[in-house]
């Protein structure tokens, strides 16, 4: 299985951006699936999942910003990102979980700077 993210890039504070996430290589049904992201010099951290019976859950820190979803019969999942803060700079990664195995992209870049 290989998670591919897509939608990175640099916005000005206040901008949005959309992150996706797809799956290719097996046909597999993930438990979950989500976003982590790693900002310079901090751990890696918890930004948003959705289960597949569509269960959220969010970061404090995104909460009424961020919304986490997914296409179920593609295995995507997507990151709408709205009101982004400088704080909110970072790597994304995309993560997805069976029931054995879990899996995460490569990574995608957002820089949140005027």
């Amino acid at each position: 299985v290989q998670l591919v993210e897509s939608g990175g890039g640099l916005v000005q504070p206040g901008g949005s951006l959309r992150l996706s996430c797809a799956s290719s290589g097996s046909r597999v049904t993930f438990r979950i699936m989500g976003w982590y992201r790693q900002a310079p010099g901090k751990e890696r951290e918890l930004v948003a999942t959705i289960a597949s019976g569509i269960s959220t859950n969010y970061a404090d820190s995104v909460k009424g910003r961020f919304t986490v979803s997914r296409d179920g019969a593609e295995n995507t999942v997507y990151l709408q990102m709205n009101s982004l803060k400088p704080e909110d700079t970072a790597i994304y990664y995309c993560n997805a979980a069976t029931y054995f195995d879990d899996y995460w992209g490569q990574g995608t870049q957002v820089t949140v700077s005027s």
